[in-house]
């Protein structure tokens, strides 16, 4: 059954943690007229993010968002001072480890959420308001997530300007290994090969070895953390990457080439869609690979693939 949600004010939002993601989430929520508020250990992201219009306070309420990392996650709220009515979403890589642990002390006031953004770079100097801009934000909608707190987090994330994807914990983590965990694996393993083939290689590489080892600039404990957080789909997806690699070459050049060519066009291949705020209706909408662009009252707006 669709479940009409009335139109209220935007609550405030609360970010935990002020690095790269977090502080670029609120700078950007800031720009969109959002009441920002958030807290970082670090004494300089609070004051980068003060100046960036961001109200600096350990009590945070509405939608309170923990950009931490993957280890810290589960402490991220000890010695705040948090409203026990806000609803609580993250940005972490991982989501059934965090669903576990998190979203099992919070019942149906969390909901899991990834933005597949950021670069290499981290901490609050690499901030980017602009950095979610077009950007997929995977939000998890499991069987006991409250719908009208998966809408505000939804919300925030429109703000910030992605598009939402509605997922479950186990689905996104599946998807994700195969996309972002495992090419972070294979940058480390070229990265690594070329390193051992001698100064000669390196000095000649270009182009194609530098966008396949860029994600491996990213910090270490970050990487394996999320690699070692997700570490059976990662694994069976690292499988299916080997068995391709078995493929006569030209059969695997062209059938990669086929996949990265279609996925290159899809701003032409889009349809225009309205969801019921029913849970089934929206997870039909992620596992279609389409996503939503905009919350109305009794329903969302958004696309999917054409054909």
């Amino acid at each position: 059954m669709s479940l009409p949600v009335p139109t209220m004010e935007a609550p405030p939002v609360g970010v935990v943690g002020l690095g790269q993601l977090g502080g670029s989430l609120a700078a950007a929520l800031v720009a969109a007229g959002r009441d920002v508020r958030g807290w970082d250990v670090d004494p300089a992201a609070r004051e980068a993010a003060a100046a960036r219009g961001v109200r600096v306070t350990r009590e945070l309420g509405g939608v309170v968002v923990l950009a931490v990392p993957l280890p810290a996650m589960a402490a991220a709220l000890d010695g705040l001072d948090v409203d026990p009515a806000a609803t609580v979403t993250d940005l972490g890589s991982v989501k059934v480890p965090v669903l576990g642990s998190v979203g099992a002390a919070l019942g149906g006031r969390f909901v899991g959420g990834h933005p597949m953004a950021g670069t290499e770079r981290s901490g609050h100097a690499a901030t980017d308001p602009e950095l979610f801009r077009g950007a997929r934000w995977a939000l998890c909608l499991e069987p006991g997530t409250e719908l009208p707190r998966w809408l505000r987090a939804a919300e925030v994330a429109l703000d910030a300007g992605a598009e939402v994807v509605p997922v479950t914990a186990a689905e996104h983590d599946d998807a994700v290994a195969a996309v972002s965990h495992v090419p972070h694996l294979l940058a480390a393993a070229l990265a690594a090969a070329a390193g051992s083939a001698g100064p000669l290689a390196l000095a000649l590489a270009a182009g194609s070895f530098r966008d396949g080892t860029r994600v491996i600039g990213s910090d270490p404990a970050f990487v394996t953390a999320m690699v070692e957080g997700n570490a059976g789909p990662t694994a069976a997806a690292l499988a299916r990457v080997l068995a391709q690699l078995e493929r006569p070459w030209p059969e695997l050049v062209s059938a990669g080439h086929g996949v990265r060519s279609a996925q290159a066009g899809e701003g032409a291949g889009r349809r225009a869609v309205r969801v019921p705020l029913d849970r089934a209706a929206l997870l039909s909408l992620g596992r279609a690979g389409g996503a939503v662009t905009r919350r109305l009252a009794a329903f969302v707006e958004g696309w999917v693939p054409e054909g």
